[in-house]
């Protein structure tokens, strides 16, 4: 009998289990796919750390958080500096003084300042109290010019519906910036792990027995129809932690929850450098991918041998090779793998009865991105797993 049945081997699962593993607590991670670190994971193809399930960099402003994660891999410099490509054109993203430049040929925050209030006032005229979508949100910070070049076409491919069909709230972080600075986050914190994320997760889950390629909810289905008494546990552990999607856990009762996900067209280059950078946005809408990863440049264009040594700069010459992934987001049905929450009124009106039934499950812990349907960062992700445990710990 063990203390805890972990459901999910991904981020948040991991931290619960390494953490209870220091309280002297028993736990057993089940896993549905064939390997550990859930959307986080990495995998070493032709010498490069490719993100198989995306790009993920690590950010945060939590030195606790930071504490923590960096105990268990050294971390690089990275910083995420995208760039976006409106059928050609390139510009620097955020949106900072660079972008500016490059959009209306000017030289100083004024200028910067002065052509987006022109712009904001002529096009929301009409617009009476707050704005009501994405695209009047989106106008309201950035002026016409930016929206319909570089948010317009990349956030309707993303979303799969036209801007004034999603709500403001979307939008309302969007980085502004009146200096010429390309970093993307604002974190006192960033980078990424050299090696890649998956040694992360092995050493957090170092210890603790794990089975892969096993579905929780068709085990649980097993369970009942052999009259298990508690058919959550599976008979294996007094509390369950849950991380898979809270309405498949109830079955789908209540509806289904909406996500997006992401496909990924991995194509390997016989070149060095395909892009220059590692990640270029496609923001017209033509354009059917949302935007391309260069995966060797979060490691600053270095490939690895399988010890982890780095190829010679004559081993790359003659042998020249890169990863890119084409991402494409589109709908999500029952059975695909969900990615991003569509946080709507609709949706957050659903969750909150699917959580109503959770909390009156006394067995059962829900939580993470899937379980809490929250679109975590991975330092958030961290930090509520932490407080949980805390929490869990505290109430005996």
């Amino acid at each position: 009998m063990y203390d805890y049945l972990i459901v999910g081997a991904g981020l948040y699962g991991a931290v619960f289990a390494h953490e209870m593993k220091k309280q002297g607590k028993t736990c057993l991670v089940l896993e549905k796919r064939d390997h550990i670190a859930g959307n986080i994971y990495t995998a070493l193809e032709e010498g490069i750390h490719v993100h198989k399930y995306g790009a993920h960099i690590f950010h945060t402003n939590d030195r606790k958080v930071w504490s923590f994660i960096t105990q268990f891999a050294e971390f690089n410099r990275y910083t995420n500096s995208p760039v976006a490509n409106y059928k050609g054109e390139i510009y620097n993203l955020p949106f900072n003084m660079n972008t500016f430049s490059k959009m209306w040929g000017i030289s100083t925050p004024e200028e910067a300042r002065a052509k987006i209030e022109e712009q904001k006032k002529e096009a929301l005229a009409s617009l009476e109290g707050e704005p009501k979508n994405l695209e009047e949100q989106a106008i309201s910070l950035i002026g016409t010019d930016i929206y319909e070049k570089l948010i317009k076409g990349y956030t309707q491919k993303q979303w799969g519906r036209a801007c004034t069909e999603l709500p403001s709230f979307i939008i309302k972080r969007l980085p502004v910036r009146f200096i010429y600075d390309n970093n993307y986050f604002d974190a006192l914190f960033q980078g990424i792990p050299v090696g890649g994320y998956t040694q992360i997760v092995e050493k957090l889950l170092d210890g603790t027995e794990v089975r892969l390629s096993t579905d929780y909810l068709e085990e649980v289905k097993k369970a009942k129809a052999q009259g298990c008494e508690n058919p959550e546990t599976l008979g294996l552990a007094k509390k369950v932690v849950y991380t898979g999607p809270i309405d498949a856990y109830f079955d789908y009762s209540l509806g289904t929850l909406q996500y997006r996900r992401v496909e990924f067209e991995e194509e390997i280059l016989p070149v060095d450098n395909y892009q220059g950078n590692a990640v270029v946005n496609y923001t017209d809408a033509d354009t059917p991918f949302t935007r391309i990863i260069e995966h060797k440049h979060f490691e600053f264009a270095h490939r690895y041998h399988a010890d982890g040594s780095l190829l010679t700069p004559e081993e790359e010459a003659a042998d020249p090779k890169t990863i890119i992934y084409r991402e494409y987001s589109v709908e999500w049905k029952i059975g695909d793998e969900p990615y991003y929450p569509v946080n709507d009124d609709a949706n957050n009106a659903l969750y909150a009865k699917y959580k109503a039934l959770a909390d009156q499950e006394k067995n059962v812990i829900f939580g993470g991105r899937l379980g809490e349907y929250k679109y975590y960062d991975m330092d958030v992700v961290i930090k509520v797993a932490l407080e949980k445990v805390q929490e869990v710990i505290s109430a005996g």
